[in-house]
């Protein structure tokens, strides 16, 4: 089992000193490994999601006797600023309410 701690450190958690991986806890590594796990899940999930987009944006749908791509602009595949304002959007009102709060609490 020491030894496989020593690889999966090496080769998952990107540690290249050994005196790093020995003074590591065994809920240390654990916690990593799992991280990892999940980063590596991510990735996974970017894949699939690269995909089906790939998929998608070569979607077509009949027009007469003609098929027509379903998105003719990139824009309609993909809304960068709905998606920007949505995040943006989220974090002024709780910027707003954090305000709120603070004045509350310095008066």
């Amino acid at each position: 089992m020491y030894e496989q701690i020593l690889l999966n450190a090496l080769r998952y958690l990107g540690m290249n000193e050994f005196k790093e991986i020995k003074r590591m806890s065994l809920r240390e590594y654990e916690l990593r490994m799992t991280a990892c796990q999940l980063r590596m899940l991510d990735d996974r999930q970017k894949i699939y999601e690269q995909a089906w987009a790939n998929q998608q944006v070569q979607a077509t749908k009949k027009s007469g006797k003609k098929s027509i791509p379903v998105y003719d602009t990139f824009e309609k595949f993909f809304n960068y600023k709905k998606f920007e304002q949505e995040i943006l959007g989220h974090r002024e009102k709780e910027d707003r309410l954090l305000t709120g709060l603070l004045k509350k609490a310095n008066s």
